[in-house]
């Protein structure tokens, strides 16, 4: 018995291994740093004294503007969420047949009534759950701007990488700013990033030691069926 209930378990663990190893997850989004467009597909010769996409406002703030140009992101994350439910239900029934009579006398074996039922049955259930969840983050990483849209707005796009004796961390950032959300200090709030990803993790033994080990996520997972 014992040895059927290992391999039972032997073969769980394999499909489990086989469904992992199938699935493939979605390309990693690109965060590099996005670079001018060189001279030569601007166009124009050397040495003219116009050159079209270097002009130079005299009256504008120096905010970026062009595919390549730096945006600060100064990040005030804050998401606090809670949620509280509880359920509580219960039931009771009961039935009971009596003494039957059939041809006008109940039905006995030595004046004892055999036929006679009663069923009664009982549930109650009770619930409750409470999750409660805080997040902050704070700082500032510059970013490159990737793409102009067709109405203005840019696309931007960079991530900040800092290695430390313990592990490296990194901040990641992608999405759409409106140009008048700029600051004239060419800053923009997170909060005015539409379409914002915003990734912030880490790598080395103190990423590693928090994470559970591959038995005990299997064990809490959907394919462990206990």
């Amino acid at each position: 018995m014992f040895r059927s209930a290992m391999f039972c378990f032997a073969l769980v663990c394999l499909q489990a291994c086989g469904m992992v190893s199938r699935f493939k997850p979605p390309p990693a989004p690109d965060y590099s740093a996005t670079l001018p467009p060189t001279m030569e597909s601007i166009g124009g010769s050397d040495g003219a004294v116009y050159k079209a996409g270097y002009g130079l406002a005299l009256f504008e703030d120096l905010k970026a503007r062009q595919v390549g140009d730096l945006i600060t992101v100064l990040l005030v994350e804050r998401t606090d969420a809670s949620k509280n439910a509880s359920t509580n239900t219960s039931k009771s029934s009961n039935v009971d047949t009596g003494t039957p009579i059939i041809a006008g006398r109940p039905v006995t074996d030595d004046s004892i009534a055999i036929l006679n039922n009663s069923i009664a049955g009982e549930r109650d259930f009770t619930g409750e759950g409470d999750s409660t969840q805080s997040n902050s983050l704070d700082g500032s990483v510059t970013v490159t701007v990737a793409r102009v849209l067709s109405n203005g707005n840019l696309f931007v796009r960079g991530e900040k990488r800092i290695t430390l004796n313990q592990g490296e961390e990194f901040i990641q950032i992608a999405g759409i700013v409106r140009p008048i959300d700029v600051s004239t200090s060419n800053t923009v709030l997170s909060t005015r990033i539409a379409d914002a990803r915003i990734t912030y993790s880490g790598k080395g033994p103190l990423a590693s030691s928090n994470k559970p080990g591959w038995l005990t996520r299997f064990f809490s997972s959907a394919w462990f069926p206990f």
